[in-house]
């Protein structure tokens, strides 16, 4: 994708993510989930502003994503960097979140209105997960049934790739 090529709706867009990413260290674009899958929401700047990879979570409530992909850019703004396979405490209070890569094959479909400010997808991005409140991960033998389809992990395998659960992470 061209900049050149882009239609009036798609440069306002464009510029309106810019706008959001200068003004509060990142936009941040929600999508509604359907019968088929979770919602989620995706952070657009946070690369450009920081040097952080873009974040997205999926499968919280409408909202709650926003408040967890603010946290981050927050932190990140103040010059935190995070681990994948590392447990963070305190992004909830009470449950941890896990980050991991996501793999560019996801890039399309999870950040599409990205490529508007990163035309060649040229930007890193980590997926940050949360279990259930009982502390239950998706990839995990007990995790509700379908857990593991509302909040799919963005690897190529759609496990983590980064860290062995159980051994090196959780």
């Amino acid at each position: 994708m061209s900049l050149d090529d882009l239609t009036d709706e798609e440069r306002a867009l464009r510029e309106r993510l810019i706008a959001d990413a200068d003004e509060h260290g990142s936009a941040v674009v929600e999508v509604a989930g359907d019968e088929h899958s979770g919602p989620f929401c995706f952070t657009v700047g946070a690369w450009r502003r920081f040097g952080v990879p873009e974040a997205i979570v999926i499968g919280l409530p409408v909202g709650t994503g926003k408040i967890l992909l603010d946290a981050y850019v927050r932190r990140a703004a103040a010059g935190e960097r995070f681990l994948t396979g590392v447990r963070y405490k305190d992004f909830f209070e009470g449950v941890p979140v896990v980050l991991e890569r996501v793999d560019k094959g996801h890039y399309f479909e999870y950040f599409g209105s990205a490529f508007l400010v990163y035309p060649k997808g040229d930007f890193p991005a980590v997926q940050l997960i949360v279990p259930t409140p009982e502390v239950v991960w998706p990839w995990h033998p007990h995790a509700p049934e379908g857990f593991a389809r509302w909040q799919p992990i963005l690897t190529e395998s759609g496990r983590p790739q980064s860290w062995t659960p159980g051994v090196n992470g959780p």
